[in-house]
């Protein structure tokens, strides 16, 4: 399968961005949305901003016959409208939006949760590589981003420091990963899968940042 990527993720697999500088996001907007019981790298939840069908479910879009692309907006639009017009702004073509809970954990369990995504499963050829963005929405002190090429090789590993406001993009399907949340309470983040394409690639040089924060 020949896909479009982007080149700004072909060394490291990541790139980390400005932080996000438009209006404040008011954590109601991520406190008051409805989550589902939904497991990924450690003790989590998810509240779905955008699904396949519009539906509160977390399933991959393959359960519904098609790419992780073309989201489709659902009740909890209405209680985070700023962070779906953060979303709307990039302008590239998205599939899953979704607001992760992730409660505390030893660095331990958390490296125990390494793991690729699954994003380009009917992506049909010719068609740009999905990637995932994260906002950072509250990040407690200490947590950080550990990514690996090789899940088992501990020299393959960077690690980015998280903090409110942070943006990055990452090839989640090249790259082993799992955030370590020290606690003490849960870390919150916006996650969307987009397209590699002219449109986010465009977005990603406007947010560039240098890579301050990743060992």
């Amino acid at each position: 399968m020949t896909h479009r990527k982007l080149d700004v993720l072909s060394d490291r697999g990541f790139v980390i961005l400005r932080d996000h500088d438009g209006p404040a996001i008011p954590p109601a907007e991520w406190e008051a949305l409805e989550y589902v019981d939904w497991k990924s790298g450690g003790d989590t939840n998810f509240a779905p901003l955008a699904s396949a069908l519009g539906e509160m479910e977390c399933r991959g879009f393959w359960d519904h016959g098609k790419p992780d692309k073309d989201g489709i907006w659902t009740q909890n639009r209405a209680v985070a409208p700023t962070l779906c017009r953060y979303v709307d702004e990039v302008g590239a073509r998205f599939g899953r939006v979704r607001v992760i809970k992730l409660n505390p954990s030893s660095e331990a369990d958390a490296l125990r949760q390494l793991h690729v995504d699954d994003n380009n499963r009917l992506n049909p050829d010719g068609e740009g590589w999905v990637v995932r963005a994260w906002l950072e929405l509250n990040a407690p002190p200490g947590s950080t981003f550990i990514l690996r090429e090789d899940r088992e090789d501990p020299s393959t590993e960077s690690r980015i420091e998280l903090h409110p406001r942070r943006q990055l993009v990452i090839d989640t399907e090249r790259l082993a990963h799992v955030v370590h949340n020290p606690g003490p309470g849960p870390r919150y983040a916006l996650i969307t899968s987009f397209e590699s394409g002219d449109v986010l690639e465009g977005w990603i040089k406007r947010e560039q940042a240098d890579p301050v924060g990743a060992r």
